[in-house]
């Protein structure tokens, strides 16, 4: 066996590599130079807001399994995975809105919607049975959520009920924090030279992705995923399978 050190490093490249070719349809797909009109536009967004509202779901998930979230508190999981999930909780729960105030990434999506007129009736109707006590599943049914979406989320659902804490940390980083900032790269020139008047709250919300979450969330959320397979090729196995399963319903939503 090698080093204690060679061994994580080894299983991020395997797990990387592993999911290099779906990264790569992410990447070069279409759907970034099809937003020709605002009426594409607002489609884009009344679908991929669910995805926004099911990534907030991951990162607690990761914060109820390794950090105390109960009174009376005691310490819970391990004191380096806990520095780093509260970290992206910080960032990803009240960010800058750029107004000087502090907002969900969430939130910031469902203002940019506002700002270019998309429909926000279908994710608000969603959100509310979630808060009344629905759940995920019956909710996306109950409130007719764009077949795409929905099954996206459901996706995302299956993961997180696994309660495998590196089974959902894989599909955070891999799936989300490595991938975002790329996909959006793509878009956001192709929204700001279209749309310039229209997008200024959206192009914020995806420049403070590329910026947060490929330089700081990213390398965090390697090291928690290190962290929590070690060096055990079962784990890290079942860490690729999630990855890849996020990845292949971004391609589908996409789609």
């Amino acid at each position: 066996m090698e080093n204690k050190d060679a061994g994580p490093v080894r299983w991020v490249d395997t797990l990387l590599e592993a999911t290099l070719p779906i990264r790569n349809q992410l990447t070069s797909h279409k759907i970034y130079h099809s937003l020709a009109t605002l009426e594409q536009v607002h489609v884009f967004m009344e679908n991929h807001v669910f995805a926004v509202w099911d990534f907030m779901s991951l990162v607690k998930s990761l914060q109820r399994i390794f950090t105390s979230v109960d009174v009376p508190w005691a310490p819970h999981g391990h004191p380096i995975v806990r520095r780093l999930i509260n970290e992206i909780v910080l960032g990803e729960e009240s960010d800058e809105d750029s107004r000087g105030g502090y907002l969900s990434h969430f939130e910031l999506y469902l203002q940019a919607m506002a700002e270019c007129e998309a429909d926000t009736s279908c994710i608000t109707a969603f959100v509310e049975m979630i808060g009344k006590g629905g759940t995920v599943v019956k909710s996306l049914k109950l409130t007719q959520v764009p077949a795409a979406a929905r099954v996206f989320v459901e996706t995302t659902w299956r993961i997180v009920e696994s309660k495998s804490p590196h089974k959902i940390a894989a599909a955070f980083a891999i799936g989300r924090e490595e991938i975002i900032p790329v996909m959006f790269r793509s878009a956001i020139e192709n929204i700001q030279k279209k749309f310039p008047e229209r997008m200024s709250c959206f192009s914020y919300y995806l420049r403070r992705h590329i910026n947060i979450d490929k330089d700081v969330h990213f390398p965090m959320a390697i090291k928690m995923l290190e962290n929590l397979c070690g060096e055990d090729p079962r784990l890290w196995n079942e860490a690729i399978e999630a990855a890849q399963m996020s990845l292949r319903a971004r391609v589908a939503l996409w789609d």
